[in-house]
């Protein structure tokens, strides 16, 4: 849901920050106030393009901010595999800033993103109807997706099964790819990976070997100083006259006589022992370690061819030890596939065949569940559109097998209109009315409602050409609608206004030189006279205000149904 909306320097717009609610939102306002300024601030903001015209004459940059909360746990999932998970609030903050040299900045929850990114994840979010722009309806990729959502669960298991068979397939097809019994080389590459696997084989190699004979050859080539060092160590330890140990010795031969007249050092003529012991084991363990040095003349010459062959295989087959038995276990496989190619590829083949036969029976049945659904929600969409004054049209999904199949079946689902007596069927994108596409997406959204994942329907020019009894069915299901999503809504139709959960006027106000837009939430009597001022028009009168609580009283019954 749309929560906070913040525009700064957009247009005619010096500051403004608004607070929607949940339900319906209703935004009015005389002609020319900057109505559309505001949807065009949010559709800049969620990724839409931007010009220079867009930042308030006089300022080097716009800036425009929408908090958006996130409840529905499928589209968290999909936020967080777009690596822009809602943050400890289930919010989502987007920010764009533009300046007067073309430089767009965005940033998603703080973090730096790209103008596609935020187009990305506010699709996930948000769909503004009236401009075409961000409409899910537009894109016929979202059609299936739309239809599907309404089949329901019947459509679920099935898909879920097409999805495993699917896996299946592309794996077994992607194992029958390698085998290839007609190349002219598979002697030579059979050869060449035998060669290669043995090589490797032949090498033993050992993971973290070539570290362990790097330090080896280090001591072995500092061998003489080592045993040097060794020699002092032992002469100050234990050899020489007055070393440690004679010294600790004869100073615990004094201890043990001062213990034997006063007790009270006693403690430290048992840390002296322990030193002693202590000492005795050092010695030991460079004993053993001066041992260790008289290896064979040849252990250093044989470390250094060691570490040689092990260089060449990482020159041949990768970097490390552990990339070259990878490449040992990779032509190890090759090797397998070539011997039992025909083998492999029969078995393959029959795998092949065998999914695809299992697959074409599950798409079949979904095709038919796409079509029994879609003739009930063509009855249900053309219905709904004459309530919304577009008698005439016609609504079909069209629904036509693809070349081959995929994940999501054997299908193309496109969605048509005609919305003129007489005229053929044509993709929605051909409507040139910005009004007609977002009653048709009202009239869509109404059947969605309850599958629907967008949480946010943003409505402009919806109410173009219609009053009266239309007006009222129009705002009846936009009511509906925003039972089970957030409607935000731009509109000169009283029967609308009064359905709102929440309404603002947009007005214009000028200051000297300048002109500016503002937006106001309305309360109590202030919405009684924005009614009536769209009933009567500019001037307010007993008799429209009266109208106006009236229909107000009559639209609160209608709700609370």
């Amino acid at each position: 849901m749309l929560e906070r909306l913040y525009v700064n320097n957009f247009a005619l717009i010096d500051e403004l920050e608004v607070e929607f609610g949940s339900g319906l939102n209703v935004l009015s306002g005389e002609t020319g106030a900057g109505k559309s300024i505001i949807i065009g601030s949010l559709s800049f903001v969620l990724g839409g393009k931007a010009d220079k015209d867009i930042i308030k004459t006089g300022c080097d940059m716009t800036e425009v901010s929408a908090l958006i909360s996130v409840e529905d746990g499928n589209v968290i999932k999909e936020l967080e595999a777009l690596d822009s998970p809602p943050d400890e609030d289930n919010c989502i903050l987007i920010k764009r800033t533009f300046n007067t040299n073309g430089k767009s900045v965005c940033r998603i929850n703080g973090k730096p993103a790209t103008v596609s990114m935020v187009r990305e994840i506010s699709s996930l979010l948000v769909d503004i109807h009236g401009q075409h722009d961000h409409q899910s309806l537009l894109d016929p990729s979202s059609h299936m997706v739309m239809l599907d959502r309404l089949c329901g669960q019947e459509i679920v298991s099935e898909l879920d099964r097409l999805g495993r068979l699917y896996a299946d397939y592309r794996e077994v097809s992607a194992k029958l790819k390698r085998i290839d019994t007609s190349d002219k080389d598979i002697q030579y590459k059979l050869e060449l990976y035998t060669y290669q696997r043995d090589e490797i084989d032949e090498a033993s190699l050992k993971p973290g070997e070539d570290e362990e004979l790097s330090e080896r050859r280090n001591v072995l080539m500092n061998s003489v100083k080592l045993k040097e060092l060794i020699n002092d160590c032992l002469d100050c330890l234990h050899r020489n006259e007055g070393c440690a140990t004679d010294s600790l010795g004869s100073a615990i031969d004094s201890l043990e006589a001062i213990s034997d007249i006063d007790d009270t050092q006693a403690g430290t003529l048992e840390a002296l022992n322990d030193a002693y012991s202590i000492i005795e084991d050092a010695v030991k363990s460079i004993r053993r370690y001066e041992e260790g040095m008289e290896s064979d003349p040849d252990e250093l010459d044989r470390t250094e061819e060691r570490l040689q062959l092990i260089y060449e295989l990482k020159n041949k087959y990768g970097g490390t030890i552990e990339s070259i038995l990878a490449h040992r276990d990779r032509v190890s496989e090759q090797i397998e596939l070539i011997e039992n190619s025909e083998a492999l590829a029969e078995e393959y083949s029959a795998r092949k065949k065998e999914l695809e036969k299992d697959i074409r029976a599950v798409c079949s049945r979904i095709t038919d569940i796409r079509k029994k659904t879609a003739l009930k929600a063509e009855k249900d969409i053309i219905s709904i559109l004459k309530d919304l004054s577009m008698e005439n049209t016609l609504f079909s999904i069209n629904i036509t097998p693809k070349e081959g199949f995929d994940e999501k079946g054997a299908d193309k689902v496109e969605f048509l209109i005609s919305a003129n007596r007489g005229e053929a069927l044509k993709p929605l994108s051909k409507i040139a009315s910005g009004g007609e596409m977002s009653r048709v997406m009202l009239a869509l959204k109404n059947i969605l409602a309850e599958v629907d994942n967008i949480d946010t329907f943003i409505f402009d020019e919806i109410d173009t050409g219609i009053s009266g009894r239309t007006a009222q069915k129009t705002a009846e299901n936009m009511l509906a609608v925003s039972k089970k999503h957030q409607i935000i809504c731009i509109t000169h139709l009283p029967q609308i206004a009064s359905m709102a959960d929440k309404n603002f006027l947009i007005e214009k106000s000028t200051a000297g030189e300048r002109t500016s837009t503002n937006i106001i939430e309305l309360y109590g009597e202030k919405v009684y006279n924005e009614l009536a001022r769209l009933i009567g028009g500019a001037e307010i009168t007993k008799a429209t205000l009266e109208a106006a609580k009236e229909m107000k009283l009559m639209t609160d019954k209608l709700k609370e149904n």
